[in-house]
């Protein structure tokens, strides 16, 4: 078997970033893999979709069998534009597509490739909408829509962005929070604490846009209002310093992980202690492989895992079939309660009854793509 192309599926998407972008390794015996990369920016997805077309020249006519050697191949080819970032990302798609290719050319799941099942089915944990957070009662409702779902673990950032609501890419200027806005998210986090009770766990995201003495306060704060429990990304990611500043200050579990790239960003943050969960993203960090790698070297920390999730179904998928064989996982994140929103994009809609994902024994992934669909939806 021999890969043909590589095509990169740039869609329009009712999810929060608006588009989701797969991508397509096509083989000679009409066998053919899906990966998804989804970025939090459109210029960064149109950036990778180029990339990709010219990646196709790098894989064609190789064996898609070879999964380890084909991801060091697309790795090393990028090594002066250093191992952080896009050029990761477009391997983590190709990876998870050729494991699907592998799955179904051998009729099993993935999970079954990668060591076998430890466990019958993935424990999420999920977000709110926080776009109805315009009221008490808004608030309210949607977390009992949670609760009630079967969910036991949400996260939500609380945190109002500053200098005239900017995205959350311009988030960082000078890593600032002011007292009223403070005290907005401590009177938020209290009110969800109560709503959802003792027994859910609820979890902070504060997407890694403050600075030390901020991130330090902050924390505080949110852990006298609500026994939070994590405190996720508090700074930037480029200084494993300022995270262990903030660590060595805080009471609440430190969870990082989104932004890092291959194991070798993760050998720091657990050879130095920085944190209690890392949540590395599967269409981000090296794909399927190098996840199941990361986890491992988790493993001999006894630090929980839990896949980051920002993306598509694919993104979901991927996830689970790795952490279905991690003794050490905790939860696979979803970014909503009700993934109806995936529906149109693959045939068989996911289960996450009672807050849980059942992987079908489907072959590769378990999941196909609605061709059609995309077809329609597609951005030029």
């Amino acid at each position: 078997m021999k890969i043909t192309g590589v095509r990169p599926w740039l869609v329009k998407s009712s999810g929060y970033w608006g588009e989701y972008l797969f991508v397509e390794v096509t083989t000679d015996e009409g066998i053919t893999g899906w990966g998804e990369i989804t970025t939090t920016t459109k210029i960064a997805n149109r950036a990778l979709c180029a990339i990709l077309r010219r990646i196709d020249a790098i894989v064609v006519g190789e064996d898609p069998a070879h999964i380890e050697r084909l991801w060091h191949k697309i790795f090393r080819s990028f090594t002066y534009m250093g191992s952080r970032g896009a050029a990761v990302e477009c391997v983590s798609a190709i990876d998870i597509a050729l494991w699907d290719i592998r799955g179904k050319l051998l009729g099993k799941p993935i999970y079954e490739l990668l060591g076998g099942a430890v466990r019958d089915e993935i424990s999420l944990y999920t977000h709110p909408d926080q776009s109805k957070f315009t009221s008490k009662q808004g608030v309210i409702d949607e977390i009992r829509a949670i609760v009630d779902s079967g969910h036991v673990a949400l996260k939500f950032d609380p945190f109002p962005y500053q200098r005239g609501g900017r995205e959350q890419t311009e988030g960082y200027l000078d890593g600032s929070m002011t007292r009223k806005d403070e005290r907005e998210a401590a009177e938020l986090t209290a009110l969800i604490r109560e709503t959802a009770g003792p027994d859910i766990e609820v979890l902070i995201d504060a997407h890694g846009r403050f600075d030390v003495p901020t991130a330090i306060r902050l924390c505080r704060t949110l852990e006298e209002a609500g026994q939070i429990d994590w405190f996720e990304e508090p700074v930037p990611p480029e200084s494993y310093n300022a995270l262990k500043q903030v660590r060595d200050k805080v009471s609440a579990a430190i969870s990082v992980g989104e932004r890092g790239h291959t194991k070798w960003d993760f050998v720091p943050i657990l050879e130095g202690k920085l944190a209690d969960y890392i949540m590395p993203d599967v269409t981000w960090t090296g794909g399927i492989s190098e996840l199941k790698k990361i986890a491992i070297l988790a493993e001999a920390y006894y630090i929980p895992i839990s896949p980051h999730d920002a993306g598509g179904p694919i993104n979901v998928v991927a996830g689970a079939q790795v952490m279905m064989t991690v003794p050490n996982f905790y939860r696979l994140e979803t970014s909503e309660w009700d993934l109806s929103k995936y529906n149109d994009f693959i045939t068989t809609p996911l289960d996450n009854s009672n807050g849980s994902l059942k992987l079908s024994r489907a072959p590769g992934l378990g999941i196909e793509m609605n061709r059609a669909f995309l077809e329609a939806n597609e951005i030029e």
